[in-house]
């Protein structure tokens, strides 16, 4: 594992055993997050020894398939090791259901390995800013589901969840409705509530589908 810059600095960690992409990500991280301190871990133990050494991370950009990992068993040791970091799958697996399965497994966020480079900056800037990525895969493996939910939320949540979709923040929710953050705050809780989600992310997906109908 290596690391640059000063302590201070927003933390990150790539998780990926491939030098050539940890390259690549090590030169674009800096353009999204400029200072960043960056680290590395190649294995699943070595991400799981980086969080349990006591080091806080601003974002964590994991690779599914490191060795010592099964399907979503990295992701899932992380969430449990560090449930308040944002984690962004970064991987060349392509199938929606699997992108759907991390989603729904505690990551901010899935970006393909073959996004270009200025596509992989954005999205890091919106992610690190509380936002939410998700490829048009995800979107799409998700309809088709009922829309029993959508019936339940009130026209205000509605409000909200569409403004949450695109990935703004409470505080600026609240500036364009013209109400308190707090009043924000309560809606989010009750659209995660009613749509049966635990995140911004899966409240997100969930939106495609229910703001379909009209209000």
């Amino acid at each position: 594992m290596t690391t640059q810059n000063s302590a201070l600095a927003p933390r990150v960690l790539i998780a990926d055993d491939h030098p050539l992409y940890c390259d690549a990500l090590r030169a674009v991280v800096p353009q999204a997050c400029p200072g960043a301190d960056i680290s590395e871990a190649n294995s699943q133990e070595q991400v799981l020894s980086a969080v349990a050494a006591g080091r806080e991370f601003s974002l964590v950009l994991l690779d599914l398939n490191l060795p010592g990992a099964t399907g979503l068993s990295c992701l899932t040791a992380l969430k449990k090791a560090a449930p308040t970091t944002p984690i962004v799958v970064v991987s060349a697996v392509g199938d929606p259901k699997i992108m759907q399965d991390v989603i729904m497994g505690g990551a901010c966020a899935f970006i393909p390995k073959s996004a270009p480079g200025q596509v992989l900056i954005n999205a890091l800037r919106v992610i690190l800013a509380g936002g939410t990525y998700m490829p048009t895969g995800i979107v799409a493996a998700l309809r088709g589901g009922d829309g029993v939910a959508r019936n339940e939320l009130t026209l205000r949540q509605r409000r909200v969840l569409e403004l949450l979709s695109t990935g703004l923040s409470n505080k600026r929710i609240a500036r364009a409705l013209d109400i308190s953050e707090i009043t924000v705050k309560a809606h989010v809780t009750a659209i995660f509530r009613k749509l049966g989600v635990s995140n911004r992310v899966q409240a997100g997906l969930e939106a495609r589908r229910v703001l379909e109908s009209r209000y």
